[in-house]
């Protein structure tokens, strides 16, 4: 429900009274992954989705039936061969969805910290016994937590520690808790949404083709920042959309600032002498992505350059150049796209090949972890 959380902070601040539907699991092809959410007020204003448009109009009537008698419920959607038009995924999935009334607790401030930014959990009881479905706790980063699942204080600490895992590596997913930590006599299954930060995108060199990739940053949810060690080029006239400007040399600026394995690079300057020293440190950080511009003669001169300063081949490894998949780009908003897409790629898992006539998912198990290992879905 996080992924809706702007919205969802206006209808509690407007004090609207509403029920939430969130995927909880999936199977097969389904459209969307763990997390996604549709909310229902009480006027029948609905924002979010939980299929692409598969079973929108059967959920909606739960969050209405959920609003009338506050009922929380799981229910079950999938593909019937037997009658296509019936509800049901026709994409050839399954998913689970959790439909629960908001009335108070601790979703204002989940849905709180979502907004600003601040990196918190949302654990909800999905299996368990009927009286502790959708119960919830809001977890902290530190490990304090907020709100109460059942009677047994062991409980909240064995669902906060699996949630605060589950932050730390700033994943949405499900987690079963065993009869011993549950405390309640049986397993219990925990859907836990994680709001972290925005993941970063830092892009080296202050040029047109910059520009573009700031803006396909933005749109693929990135916190963008753009580096040059020239004032006269990096300035807010010229990059609008970025959320931060830095003036100084790229190698500088990357060993001083933060980064963490869902943060991409993206090196523009095609030039050795900002190239070298920044990939050299580059290479050697925990990041998801580093790509770099340039044709594939100032490839292969780069990276003799690097080799020439230590540059391990395990580490040359890493390096996407030419940046960007093979899309026939020439111009700077092309050439943004090529690279935002193999980013998308290399996050979830893809193959960049067309889909027509493939036989590879269309939708990945989830993101490569920063060594190029299939890691959870985030």
């Amino acid at each position: 429900m996080l992924d809706i959380a702007e919205e969802l902070h206006r209808w509690v601040e407007q004090g609207r009274t509403f029920a939430v539907a969130t995927v909880v699991a999936v199977g097969g092809s389904a459209p969307r992954q763990p997390g996604a959410a549709l909310a229902v007020d009480s006027d029948g204003t609905a924002i979010g989705s939980v299929s692409g448009g598969c079973v929108e109009g059967a959920v909606y009537d739960l969050c209405v039936q959920a609003l009338e008698d506050g009922k929380t419920v799981v229910e079950r959607f999938g593909y019937s061969d037997e009658d296509a038009f019936a509800v049901g995924l026709t994409c050839g999935g399954i998913i689970d969805i959790l439909v629960t009334p908001v009335r108070g607790g601790v979703f204002p401030a989940a849905l709180a910290a979502a907004v600003s930014g601040e990196a918190a959990a949302l654990a909800r009881i999905v299996s368990g016994p009927d009286e502790l479905m959708g119960r919830a706790l809001l977890v902290r980063p530190d490990g304090s937590y907020e709100g109460k699942l059942g009677g047994h204080p062991e409980l909240d600490r064995t669902a906060a520690a699996e949630a605060r895992a589950m932050l730390d590596a700033g994943r949405t997913g499900t987690v079963e808790i065993g009869e011993d930590g549950s405390r309640c006599g049986q397993p219990l299954t925990l859907i836990v949404e994680s709001s972290v930060p925005a993941p970063r995108m830092i892009v080296f060199g202050a040029i047109d083709f910059a520009a573009a990739l700031v803006r396909v940053g933005k749109f693929l949810g990135y916190h963008v920042t753009v580096c040059d060690a020239r004032p006269v080029f990096a300035t807010p006239a010229r990059f609008p959309e970025a959320d931060e400007i830095v003036v100084d040399w790229p190698h500088r600026y990357l060993e001083s600032t933060e980064v963490d394995g869902r943060t991409v690079l993206c090196v523009l300057t095609h030039d050795a002498k900002f190239d070298v020293p920044l990939l050299q440190a580059a290479l050697k950080l925990p990041v998801a992505y580093i790509g770099a511009m340039g044709s594939r003669r100032t490839h292969e001169d780069r990276n003799e350059r690097l080799r020439g300063v230590g540059v391990t081949e395990l580490e040359l490894a890493r390096l996407r150049s030419p940046i960007g998949l093979d899309l026939g780009a020439r111009t700077p908003e092309e050439t943004a796209l090529s690279i935002g897409a193999e980013i998308v790629a290399n996050r979830r898992g893809g193959s960049g090949v067309s889909l027509t006539g493939a036989h590879t998912p269309i939708h990945h198990e989830g993101p490569r972890e920063p060594d190029g290992r299939i890691g959870s879905v985030a």
